[in-house]
């Protein structure tokens, strides 16, 4: 009797198991995932010069979940969709104009936290190790503060762009962290329950 051999396929690091779908099911994901980043970018708290919206917990999840490549993917599929004008950003809002104003570095920064999210998921970083899943979450909100800060630096100013554009976020990314981290578990946990 003889086998056919065929390609192992990787572990598992997400309960949702993308890198082993089908094409078809990896295309509904990104769709999917555009739909629920805009769905975070209207839990919003009006600041100057930048909102508090609920985006970076959204962008690390999906990164954590759909690996560094799918992740990233479905994050600039999302800001495509703005830069065509459509109403996926925080208010709101779209349009290139987004991308030119105080916003635009944290916007920028989205596809490089969620591959970093998903690169740290699929080394482990993910929700079989909670502890782990937090650091990757507080590594990537703090990589978009920087590099939104950055670049609202040559806008504002240094010092405002850290006043206004990097402290009173701190403790938000913290939380976003955390809650991330815990999602990731409950997912996890859910995923190996024993069947009844």
């Amino acid at each position: 009797m003889s086998y056919l051999s065929t390609p192992a396929s990787k572990p598992a690091f997400s309960p949702l198991d993308l890198q082993n779908a089908p094409l078809a099911l990896r295309g509904l994901a990104v769709v999917l995932g555009t739909g629920i980043l805009a769905a975070a970018s209207y839990v919003s708290v009006p600041m100057i010069p930048v909102p508090i919206t609920m985006q970076t917990l959204a962008v690390t999840l999906i990164g954590a979940l759909y690996g560094w490549r799918l992740g990233a993917a479905t994050v600039v599929a999302w800001l495509a969709e703005a830069a065509m004008g459509m109403p996926v950003l925080a208010g709101g809002s779209g349009g290139l104009q987004a991308f030119a104003g105080p916003t635009a570095g944290y916007l920028f920064s989205f596809p490089v936290i969620a591959a970093l999210t998903g690169f740290l998921a699929e080394k482990g970083w993910n929700g079989h190790r909670p502890l782990l899943a937090f650091v990757a979450m507080i590594l990537a909100n703090l990589l978009c503060l920087v590099i939104g800060g950055v670049v609202l630096a040559f806008m504002i100013g240094a010092q405002k762009a850290f006043l206004f554009g990097v402290l009173p976020f701190l403790v938000g990314a913290g939380l976003k962290s955390a809650l991330g981290a815990a999602i990731l578990r409950l997912l996890a946990r859910g995923r190996t329950k024993p069947a009844a």
